[in-house]
């Protein structure tokens, strides 16, 4: 406790508290933007980079406990099932990390950003796509593709990925879990590359696992929610949700 509050102060940390708590209900209730609320909410407190470490374990937590929420084997279906698009956003975001000097960040915060949120607007007043094939492999590995490269330059990839599975209509439960998955998948990764970088590191490392406790009781709230609603409201929610992801995208590519 003591190293703790060598990093923050008491009201701060209760702020921290309670930006991680809606972070995770937010997340149980839709599945995804806990970093999004988290980086958002604790960068107007902490310092970014203790931003950036406190939402490690949150994240990485919430994602097991989301990908495996049904146990192994449903989460080993849900990656048969997605496997094209999240071998293809892998490679992708593997190969496009090693772009990131050649074109601005910002300009591809605008091209995911302002096509996330038009997708959301139509959506909500009504419009919706169509697919007569459903899913094809083809559209799976473009948008795994264009998440991918996005994700490997901006660090943002989920929003095309959600703005995918609400297009193809798929399952409120089969959603939160996909993305438990692949988002899961992306948290091992963001361990391994900031111990690395020693953004988390034994200083910081008390701090993120302080948030764990209010996270994961936002998330079990959030999860009460998600199943007291039906297909429809969670359609609705998950929209709304995105589009303000998407405004926050365009936010930090026009004004940083």
């Amino acid at each position: 406790m003591d190293a703790l509050f060598t990093l923050v102060s008491p009201p701060m940390l209760a702020l921290a508290f309670a930006v991680a708590a809606l972070a995770g209900l937010v997340k149980g209730m839709v599945g995804f933007a806990m970093p999004m609320i988290m980086i958002s909410g604790l960068g107007s407190v902490v310092s970014p980079e203790l931003a950036l470490a406190g939402l490690i374990l949150p994240t990485v937590a919430t994602n097991a406990l989301q990908a495996f929420g049904e146990g192994p084997r449903a989460a080993w279906e849900t990656v048969k099932r997605f496997k094209v698009f999240l071998v293809v956003a892998f490679i992708m975001l593997a190969l496009s990390a090693q772009l990131v000097r050649v074109l601005p960040v910002q300009v591809l915060l605008a091209m995911i950003g302002g096509p996330v949120f038009l997708f959301c607007l139509m959506q909500l007043a009504g419009w919706r796509p169509n697919l007569p094939n459903g899913s094809t492999p083809a559209l799976e590995a473009t948008v795994g593709g264009v998440a991918g490269f996005i994700g490997g330059m901006s660090g943002v990839w989920g929003p095309p990925f959600v703005a995918y599975l609400t297009a193809i209509g798929t399952e409120k439960r089969d959603q939160i879990r996909v993305q438990g998955v692949a988002y899961g998948l992306g948290a091992i990764s963001l361990v391994a590359a900031h111990t690395v970088s020693g953004v988390f590191n034994a200083q910081t490392a008390p701090f993120s696992a302080a948030l764990l406790i209010p996270a994961m009781a936002g998330m079990w709230l959030g999860r009460r929610v998600h199943d007291r609603i039906d297909q429809a409201m969670f359609r609705k929610l998950t929209l709304v949700v995105l589009l303000v992801a998407a405004l926050n995208l365009l936010r930090r590519a026009f004004f940083g």
